[in-house]
């Protein structure tokens, strides 16, 4: 897909992975949405790249509607989706003094990373079903997932469920949407220096670059986006899920 001159979303676009792919969205000459709660830092984004900035709370229905509209207002129908947001929340299923873990945290981070995720995409390939096709397609689907998928550490029943489950619709979406000339893929980043890894003290930052078996550091948000650069220009990538994590495996801690 040519970028330029397209319009595109990025939920979560105002900080870490979704505030880099949505520089560099702009930056190819998409006309770029940053969907995101964080007005301040939404709108700060949104300034820098020359693109819009709307309050979309992914896990509530009729704000999904009304940011697409928004959007489409401004931009017109998008043909690019790249869903970045998220929450991680961490609490062990039997925690301290034998609590059992808190029913609306698990519900929460299922709500906003997987139905939040689902929401998205099923409305903004509603509308762009009815374009037409440019060069064999219509559209492309980026998803975030994380190697907690596969991967999940303790204190992470939640968060690894949650990216479990944009695995595992990734594929039949894509199958879904096969007949509206829409792509669809996930990508699944290791351990990336995001704005709640840089609060990190500098000693805990390196631990865990040092974590990575090559490159032996973490992962830069620019190296997210420029994969779904690569996504979006290669028509033959469809229905997958890439690890981007330096060929990490997570310990249980």
């Amino acid at each position: 897909m040519d970028i330029e001159g397209v319009a595109a979303i990025v939920t979560g676009g105002a900080s870490g992975l979704g505030r880099a792919t949505a520089q560099m969205l702009a930056a190819q000459g998409a006309k770029v949405a940053v969907f995101d709660l964080n007005a301040e830092a939404g709108q700060e984004t949104a300034l820098a790249i020359g693109g819009r900035y709307v309050a979309v709370n992914v896990s509530d229905d009729a704000s999904v509607t009304a940011g697409l509209d928004e959007a489409e207002a401004s931009h017109g129908v998008a043909r690019i989706l790249v869903n970045c947001a998220g929450i991680a929340r961490a609490a062990k299923t039997v925690g301290k003094e034998n609590a059992p873990h808190p029913f609306a945290t698990f519900a929460a981070t299922i709500s906003v990373n997987l139905i939040g995720t689902f929401n998205v995409i099923s409305k903004f390939a509603a509308r762009l079903a009815a374009e037409e096709p440019v060069d064999g397609e219509r559209g492309v689907i980026v998803n975030t997932a994380s190697v907690a998928a596969y991967d999940g550490q303790i204190g992470q029943a939640a968060y690894a469920a949650s990216k479990g489950g944009v695995v595992g619709m990734t594929l039949p979406i894509a199958r879904d949407l096969a007949g509206h000339k829409i792509r669809v893929m996930t990508i699944a980043p290791g351990i990336f220096l995001t704005p709640m890894v840089e609060g990190f003290p500098q000693h805990v930052q390196d631990d865990l670059g040092a974590q990575v078996p090559h490159p032996s550091r973490l992962g830069n948000p620019a190296e997210y986006a420029q994969l779904v650069e690569a996504i979006l220009g290669n028509p033959m990538l469809n229905g997958e899920v890439i690890r981007l994590d330096g060929a990490i495996r997570m310990a249980p801690r």
